[in-house]
């Protein structure tokens, strides 16, 4: 495993009170449910604040201090000039299971760019809640998965963990200060943007598609679907849960996807008990939660549950085989929002639409700020969000990268809203200079 110690424990990293609890999270709280999107395709636009009394407003201040106060990752001094392109070692690009997949050099990839004169757009609270949400996760999860602390092939242009905490930290106070002054927050303007950041053309590699000149932006979704909390005619595929005083010896990782639907957890089996059905699908509403990740269930008392994948059997996603023959198989738990990265479902990444992409955590980077840039002419258009997601197709995989588009009703819906999305996009990291 080529993961980098870092000299200073980042698991010690704490988050101060000034953004804890601050007007603008408590309006966007990630740990509340979220109620379906009515209109994927246009976010709802940020309400202003409501502005505080005056003791209680906080000073205007311009790029102050960060609101986050960290140990930054020492980096030993060089002891020269950096080294040159040329010069820097090709990288190894691992797979799932942490084995070499291939090499590449980082100017294959990356190069130094602009952004044009295009506004931004995303929704400010979304954002600021996504952002806060990875911050905290490093904060909090480190040590127990320094997956996130690898520099990947970022590394290679001298972008380190530590210039990532810093990217999100000033992005937190950019959102925060502009939110409170019910102002257009300055990060839809591509002027500041190009001044405060150092603007990392992304260029796609893909070794089965070297013509590949744009990144492929896939989309991904959360879908609503009708269910049971007991099986019916019609929903009769289960949702599983482990039963966690059974998980030590990790019996779960011996099943496919097919055994676990055979009944291997039925009465009378030798597994019996050890996971647990938690709600009732039909088998096409468990195979889009499988794909997704995460699936919003309607029940028949009017209620409805976000339920999110938990822990897998190991079998890694298999390219290529069509979806109801994948042997992958996801144990899911009952969630309070849509989640993203992360281990047990406490600790996963409470995510939003629009503002997240789910790309490949092991070399490129959680936390990595990405823009993308659509359309030409008058229709160009920029996007911006972080990567605060993975999946299966993205280990490894330097070329594209899926945004979460929002919570449709139905399958028609979606395709609806990707039909007018463009498959491939120019694309950009943003790190603080």
């Amino acid at each position: 495993m080529l993961i980098r110690r870092c000299p200073q424990a980042i698991a010690a990293v704490f988050l101060t009170s000034l953004v804890t609890g601050c007007p603008v999270l408590q309006q966007a709280n990630p740990s509340k449910a979220q109620q379906p999107v009515a209109n994927p395709s246009k976010p709802p636009a940020a309400q202003p604040v409501a502005p505080q009394p005056a003791s209680q407003k906080p000073t205007a201040r311009p790029y102050g201090p960060v609101p986050i106060e960290l140990p930054l990752l020492t980096q030993p001094p060089l002891p020269g000039p950096p080294p040159t392109p040329a010069q820097i070692p090709p990288y190894s690009v691992i797979n799932e299971q942490y084995q070499p997949s291939f090499n590449v050099k980082g100017q294959q990839l990356f190069a130094n760019g602009e952004l044009p004169d295009t506004a931004v757009d995303f929704n400010e609270r979304d954002l600021y809640s996504v952002i806060y949400n990875v911050r905290r996760y490093f904060a909090t999860s480190a040590q127990a998965d320094p997956d996130i602390l690898r520099e990947g092939i970022l590394g290679t242009q001298g972008v380190t963990v530590a210039d990532t905490l810093k990217t999100l930290d000033f992005m937190l106070v950019v959102l925060y200060e502009d939110l409170m002054n019910q102002r257009p927050t300055r990060l839809k303007d591509p002027s500041f943007i190009n001044a405060n950041f150092k603007v990392i053309k992304w260029k796609p590699y893909n070794p089965k598609s070297p013509q590949q000149n744009q990144l492929r932006i896939t989309k991904y979704a959360v879908f609503s679907h009708q269910g049971s909390r007991t099986p019916t005619a019609q929903f009769n595929t289960p949702l599983y849960r482990l039963e966690d005083q059974f998980t030590a010896d990790k019996f779960y990782k011996k099943y496919t996807k097919q055994q676990v639907l055979s009944g291997v957890y039925n009465a009378g089996q030798p597994e019996a008990g050890k996971a647990k059905p938690i709600a009732y699908l039909s088998r096409e509403g468990l195979e889009d939660a499988l794909l997704q990740g995460t699936v919003l269930i309607k029940f028949p008392d009017g209620g409805s549950a976000f339920f999110n994948v938990d822990r897998n059997n190991g079998i890694p996603y298999a390219k290529g085989i069509k979806q109801r023959s994948q042997k992958r198989y996801w144990y899911f738990k009952e969630v309070d929002a849509i989640k993203g990265y992360g281990g047990e479902n406490a600790a996963k990444i409470p995510v939003k639409p629009g503002v997240t992409f789910a790309g490949d955590i092991l070399n490129i980077g959680l936390g990595k700020i990405i823009v993308i840039e659509e359309g030409q002419g008058e229709k160009k258009q920029l996007r911006l969000g972080a990567i605060a997601d993975t999946g299966g197709a993205f280990l490894p995989n330097l070329h594209q990268l899926d945004f979460l588009a929002g919570i449709f009703q139905t399958k028609a819906d979606f395709n609806g809203y990707i039909s007018q999305q463009q498959d491939y996009a120019g694309a950009y990291i943003l790190v603080k200079r």
